[in-house]
Protein backbone atom coordinates (compact mmCIF):
# COMPACT_ATOMS: atom_id res chain seq x y z
CA UNK A 1 0.00 0.00 0.00
CA UNK A 2 1.14 3.54 -0.76
CA UNK A 3 2.56 5.18 2.37
CA UNK A 4 0.74 8.47 1.78
CA UNK A 5 -2.57 6.62 1.41
CA UNK A 6 -1.89 4.63 4.57
CA UNK A 7 -1.32 7.73 6.67
CA UNK A 8 -4.13 9.70 5.01
CA UNK A 9 -6.50 6.89 6.02
CA UNK A 10 -5.41 7.56 9.61
CA UNK A 11 -6.12 11.27 9.15
CA UNK A 12 -9.56 10.37 7.78
CA UNK A 13 -10.22 8.30 10.91
CA UNK A 14 -9.40 11.40 12.97
CA UNK A 15 -11.78 13.42 10.79
CA UNK A 16 -14.53 10.89 11.49
CA UNK A 17 -13.96 11.43 15.23
CA UNK A 18 -14.59 15.14 14.69
CA UNK A 19 -17.73 14.39 12.70
CA UNK A 20 -19.05 12.16 15.48
CA UNK A 21 -18.80 15.20 17.78
CA UNK A 22 -20.65 17.44 15.33
CA UNK A 23 -17.41 19.11 14.27
CA UNK A 24 -16.32 19.81 10.71
CA UNK A 25 -14.64 16.51 9.79
CA UNK A 26 -10.99 17.41 9.48
CA UNK A 27 -8.22 15.21 10.81
CA UNK A 28 -4.45 15.54 10.95
CA UNK A 29 -1.52 13.34 11.87
CA UNK A 30 2.21 13.99 12.05
CA UNK A 31 4.62 11.24 11.11
CA UNK A 32 8.35 10.95 11.62
CA UNK A 33 10.31 8.09 10.05
CA UNK A 34 7.14 6.05 9.56
CA UNK A 35 5.87 6.49 13.12
CA UNK A 36 2.84 8.57 14.07
CA UNK A 37 3.95 11.07 16.70
CA UNK A 38 0.75 13.14 16.93
CA UNK A 39 -2.84 13.02 15.76
CA UNK A 40 -5.81 15.31 16.21
CA UNK A 41 -9.16 16.36 14.84
CA UNK A 42 -11.13 19.58 14.77
CA UNK A 43 -12.61 20.69 18.10
CA UNK A 44 -13.58 24.28 17.31
CA UNK A 45 -17.27 23.85 18.12
CA UNK A 46 -16.61 21.72 21.18
CA UNK A 47 -14.09 24.14 22.68
CA UNK A 48 -15.55 27.33 21.19
CA UNK A 49 -11.94 28.20 20.46
CA UNK A 50 -10.97 29.41 16.99
CA UNK A 51 -7.50 27.88 17.14
CA UNK A 52 -8.44 24.28 17.85
CA UNK A 53 -7.96 23.23 14.25
CA UNK A 54 -6.74 19.67 13.70
CA UNK A 55 -3.38 20.79 12.33
CA UNK A 56 -2.63 23.15 15.22
CA UNK A 57 -3.53 20.59 17.84
CA UNK A 58 -1.38 17.94 16.15
CA UNK A 59 1.52 20.41 15.94
CA UNK A 60 1.18 21.25 19.64
CA UNK A 61 1.24 17.57 20.59
CA UNK A 62 4.23 16.88 18.36
CA UNK A 63 6.15 19.85 19.84
CA UNK A 64 5.50 18.51 23.35
CA UNK A 65 6.68 15.08 22.26
CA UNK A 66 9.84 16.51 20.64
CA UNK A 67 10.52 19.06 23.36
CA UNK A 68 11.05 21.55 20.54
CA UNK A 69 9.09 23.72 18.16
CA UNK A 70 11.21 22.40 15.28
CA UNK A 71 9.40 19.44 13.77
CA UNK A 72 12.13 18.59 11.29
CA UNK A 73 12.04 15.28 9.45
CA UNK A 74 8.25 15.03 9.79
CA UNK A 75 5.29 14.90 7.46
CA UNK A 76 1.89 16.40 8.26
CA UNK A 77 -1.11 14.59 6.76
CA UNK A 78 -4.36 16.52 6.80
CA UNK A 79 -7.70 15.85 5.14
CA UNK A 80 -8.31 19.46 4.04
CA UNK A 81 -5.93 22.06 2.62
CA UNK A 82 -4.65 24.18 5.54
CA UNK A 83 -6.01 27.67 6.20
CA UNK A 84 -3.71 30.71 6.66
CA UNK A 85 -3.44 30.18 10.42
CA UNK A 86 -2.47 26.53 10.05
CA UNK A 87 -0.13 27.22 7.13
CA UNK A 88 1.64 29.77 9.32
CA UNK A 89 2.02 27.25 12.14
CA UNK A 90 3.36 24.68 9.67
CA UNK A 91 6.02 27.16 8.53
CA UNK A 92 6.87 28.20 12.09
CA UNK A 93 7.28 24.58 13.20
CA UNK A 94 9.55 23.81 10.21
CA UNK A 95 7.53 20.82 9.01
CA UNK A 96 9.27 19.89 5.76
CA UNK A 97 6.41 18.05 4.04
CA UNK A 98 2.63 18.45 3.96
CA UNK A 99 0.22 15.99 2.36
CA UNK A 100 -3.43 16.99 2.11
CA UNK A 101 -6.58 15.48 0.68
CA UNK A 102 -9.18 17.99 -0.51
CA UNK A 103 -8.63 21.55 -1.65
CA UNK A 104 -10.38 24.34 0.23
CA UNK A 105 -11.44 26.98 -2.31
CA UNK A 106 -12.73 29.32 0.43
CA UNK A 107 -9.83 29.28 2.90
CA UNK A 108 -7.01 27.11 1.55
CA UNK A 109 -3.63 28.79 1.66
CA UNK A 110 -1.40 26.06 0.28
CA UNK A 111 -2.68 25.99 -3.31
CA UNK A 112 -6.17 27.52 -3.58
CA UNK A 113 -6.02 31.16 -2.44
CA UNK A 114 -2.33 31.56 -1.63
CA UNK A 115 0.83 29.48 -1.80
CA UNK A 116 2.15 30.19 1.67
CA UNK A 117 4.08 26.94 2.07
CA UNK A 118 6.05 27.57 -1.12
CA UNK A 119 6.66 31.30 -0.82
CA UNK A 120 10.41 31.84 -1.06
CA UNK A 121 10.13 35.05 0.95
CA UNK A 122 9.72 32.97 4.12
CA UNK A 123 12.72 31.36 5.78
CA UNK A 124 11.14 27.90 5.39
CA UNK A 125 9.33 26.18 2.53
CA UNK A 126 7.50 22.85 2.44
CA UNK A 127 7.23 20.10 -0.06
CA UNK A 128 3.50 19.73 -0.75
CA UNK A 129 1.60 16.73 -2.06
CA UNK A 130 -2.03 17.49 -2.76
CA UNK A 131 -5.03 15.34 -3.56
CA UNK A 132 -4.08 12.18 -1.68
CA UNK A 133 -7.44 10.46 -1.21
CA UNK A 134 -8.92 13.81 -2.20
CA UNK A 135 -12.21 12.32 -3.36
CA UNK A 136 -12.75 10.54 -0.05
CA UNK A 137 -11.75 13.60 1.99
CA UNK A 138 -13.95 15.88 -0.09
CA UNK A 139 -16.91 13.51 0.14
CA UNK A 140 -16.62 13.38 3.92
CA UNK A 141 -16.84 17.17 4.05
CA UNK A 142 -19.59 17.44 1.42
CA UNK A 143 -21.75 14.86 3.20
CA UNK A 144 -21.27 16.61 6.53
CA UNK A 145 -22.34 20.01 5.18
CA UNK A 146 -25.24 18.53 3.20
CA UNK A 147 -26.55 16.90 6.38
CA UNK A 148 -25.99 20.10 8.37
CA UNK A 149 -27.98 22.13 5.83
CA UNK A 150 -30.79 19.56 5.91
CA UNK A 151 -30.94 19.73 9.72
CA UNK A 152 -31.06 23.53 9.65
CA UNK A 153 -33.81 23.48 7.05
CA UNK A 154 -35.85 20.96 9.08
CA UNK A 155 -35.42 23.10 12.19
CA UNK A 156 -36.61 26.22 10.34
CA UNK A 157 -39.68 24.35 9.12
CA UNK A 158 -40.39 23.04 12.61
CA UNK A 159 -39.95 26.50 14.14
CA UNK A 160 -42.49 27.98 11.69
CA UNK A 161 -45.24 25.60 12.87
Amino acid sequence: MNTDHYFMEMAIEEAKKAEALGEVPIGAIIVQHGTVIAKAHNLRETTQNAVTHAELMAIQDACKSFGSFRLEETTLYVTLEPCPMCAGAILQSRIPRVVYGARDPKAGCVDSLYHLLNDSRFNHECEVTEGVMGTECGQLLSSFFKELRAKKKAKRLTDKK
